[in-house]
């Protein structure tokens, strides 16, 4: 049977026969994906991208000659290309990768999701998707090739942009977010751009394994205004604070004397997500009386969808980060097809958005 559409070009980049070896094999096992070749380093990977111009790249971080964030500067600089981190489960593999993707980089897998285990189906099935879903990327690849990243260092807000949520008279008791592939992007974004007496607490899942969240709260909590870290059990969501969801576990709040609290536990081990979006979402919905607000950011998948639903249903407001500006418009695409998305709209209009939500739109800094 024809492919649906042109095959896509892939790299491999590490110094890892086996490994080389092991993601040419997934990859292949896909007939829409062809790998073109495979590079030992950074420096071979280079002349490889170049001569050979290929859709996507996988690119390790340990390497010798030239590593894999040394490549990928000169990558972003003179030939740009998508490209997925291949990273170790390591907290110095995590601070790498957020490095990387700050640098440029896409997306990551985890070497330890490239070995042999039981699992190996569901992680070929997921690198699979991800290398088609962002290859397919058009918006992506045109950001890309005009040289247009989004920084993450910015304070300011731009209102010019043609902005257009009503006040909204309504006294919200959180802010709920779902986000997976892109996020960290995402997230270096628009959470610095919040002031730190933001109204409302905002509670954060990221698809991540371990170590990768803590790793990613730590960078976000220097750069923001806001109070961020990777929750804990006990942990209280209140105005100006950010609790990201621990990689690997759930988190769900439950009612406390002030505010909602955190729970971070293994339960229910039955979700394909850990953590999920919905079991967040949902648990903090029927835990109080109140609104939220739901907010639906890049990635595969429809993690959130029920939380927003019951969001809705409770008299909240949810807002979906439009086609453009996502890596992956799989998630919010849920929310806005299923009708329950209030406001869609690009990254760079999201704290502009939950200002004005919040009621603290005189809170923005220009």
């Amino acid at each position: 049977m024809t492919p649906k559409y042109s095959p896509i070009t892939v790299l491999v980049v590490d110094d890892s026969a086996f490994m080389r070896k092991s993601i040419s094999l997934m990859l292949e096992s896909d007939p829409e994906i062809s790998v073109l070749a495979t590079a030992r380093d950074g420096r071979d990977a280079i002349v490889k991208i170049k001569d050979l111009k290929p859709d996507l790249v996988t690119l390790d971080i340990e390497m010798p000659i030239l590593d894999g964030l040394s490549a990928l500067k000169i990558i972003m600089k003179e030939c740009p290309v998508p490209v997925l981190m291949v990273s170790s489960v390591t907290t110095e593999g995590a601070d790498a990768t957020l490095k990387a993707l700050d640098l440029g980089a896409i997306d990551f897998i985890s070497k330890d999701l490239s070995s042999v285990s039981a699992n190996i189906i569901n992680v070929r099935d997921e690198l699979v998707a991800k290398v088609k879903a962002i290859a397919r990327n058009t918006s992506l690849s045109e950001r890309l090739s005009s040289g247009k990243r989004s920084s993450t260092q910015s304070h300011g807000l731009s209102l010019d942009k043609g902005l257009s949520i009503p006040d909204i008279q309504q006294d919200f008791e959180a802010v709920l977010v779902g986000i997976s592939t892109g996020g960290p992007q995402a997230l270096l974004q628009f959470l610095p751009q919040l002031p730190a007496n933001f109204p409302l607490g905002i509670a954060i899942v990221q698809h991540m394994p371990p170590r990768f969240t803590k790793s990613m709260a730590e960078r976000l909590d220097g750069l923001c205004q806001l109070t961020v870290k990777e929750a804990s059990t006990g942990d209280e969501l209140l105005p100006g604070t950010v609790l990201i969801a621990q990689g690997g576990r759930q988190m769900t709040f439950e009612s406390g004397r002030e505010s909602l609290t955190a729970v971070i536990s293994d339960e229910p081990a039955s979700s394909i997500y850990r953590p999920s979006a919905d079991i967040m979402m949902i648990s903090a919905a029927s835990a109080v009386n109140k609104p939220f607000v739901g907010l639906i950011m890049t990635g595969m998948g429809k993690d959130g969808l029920h939380g927003l639903r019951l969001i809705k249903k409770k008299g909240g407001c949810v807002i979906a980060q439009d086609a453009q500006s996502c890596i992956i418009y799989g998630m919010p695409k849920a929310a806005v097809e299923d009708g329950i998305a209030d406001y869609v709209l690009p990254l760079d209009q999201i704290s502009a958005a939950l200002l004005t939500v919040a009621g603290a739109r005189n809170e923005i800094r220009v």
